[in-house]
């Protein structure tokens, strides 16, 4: 995480701020961790050279709060290099190796901490969230419009200059997707398309009523995102998977048979226990507030 040292902050507060593809979300968050005030601003999309986002946070932090004391986090999307403050690609957004946390830092001009979405998201769940009470190595996977992972080794999330966790550009080399990634298929919204559907939730929905169509789209995602579980299973260990983003609105029948597939994947080894999100879709942007409070003290 690339940061700056700077005063404590104004009575243990922090402001977060979530970049997503159409919009960009803001909280401010209080000593004790609770969610103060939010703001959202539209996302400036194409913005190659970064400035519209820039400014665009800016005005987050600004409604939310005007003390230039607060520290600020700030999530992005795409593939975020935090050791050295980069932006290395984001597709939506056309970005390449930008250097957006000297450019926050300018424009906000207070300490800053840069992450990755989904790494702040699983900072919250693993410090404050569903995996608030667990030891070494947890990950965080939200399955919305794509899919990643996180891997935080008590609470830290691994990095490797902004490669780590990508589950969802895995290729599938065998079956009926293959060639296709497992984001193309396992992805709540790749779920609600196979199935002619507005959402997964929905497919969850119909195939506990017994549609034969939406009970074998919702087969197939479960097992595509297994075997991509069980590859992170195996070669991190972690004790426990948070589940987040719209498939995990279908709760335990997402949860249920995911687990039973993955225990079937790992004969012999230890299978990882799979909990529900509990941030939501504040998750990045509470992690990315809990990265300020370190980067001001």
């Amino acid at each position: 995480m690339n940061g700056m040292s700077g005063d404590a902050s104004s009575d243990g507060q922090s402001v977060g701020i979530d970049v997503g593809g159409t919009s960009i979300k803001g909280v401010l968050l209080g000593k004790d961790g609770s969610i103060l005030a939010v703001h959202r601003l539209p996302t400036p999309s194409p913005d190659p050279t970064g400035e519209g986002v820039v400014e665009a946070v800016a005005q987050v932090r600004d409604a939310l709060t005007g003390d230039l004391r607060v520290p600020v986090g700030v999530a992005l999307p795409g593939v975020v290099d935090e050791e050295h403050g980069l932006a290395v690609v984001s597709v939506n957004l056309g970005w390449r190796d930008l250097p957006m946390h000297d450019l926050l830092v300018k424009r906000l001009g207070t300490p800053v901490a840069l992450s990755h979405d989904v790494r702040a998201g699983g900072v919250a769940e693993a410090r404050t969230g569903a995996a608030r009470d667990v030891t070494g190595v947890v990950a965080f996977v939200p399955i919305g419009t794509g899919i990643a992972a996180a891997v935080l080794v008590d609470g830290r999330p691994v990095v490797s200059g902004g490669w780590a966790g990508e589950i969802g550009q895995l290729l599938i080399t065998h079956g009926d997707f293959a060639g296709r990634r497992v984001e193309e298929v396992a992805s709540a919204r790749a779920t609600a398309l196979r199935a002619g559907v507005a959402s997964a939730r929905e497919v969850a929905s119909a195939a506990a009523r017994g549609s034969a169509v939406s009970q074998q789209v919702w087969t197939e995602t479960i097992e595509v995102l297994a075997h991509a579980l069980a590859g992170l299973s195996a070669t991190v260990a972690p004790s426990v998977i948070v589940v987040g983003g719209g498939l995990a609105l279908a709760g335990r029948q997402l949860i249920g048979p995911l687990g039973d597939e993955l225990a079937r994947l790992l004969p012999g080894l230890r299978v990882p226990e799979l909990v529900a999100a509990a941030h939501g879709d504040a998750a990045a942007a509470v992690g990315a507030a809990l990265l300020g409070l370190e980067v001001a003290a």
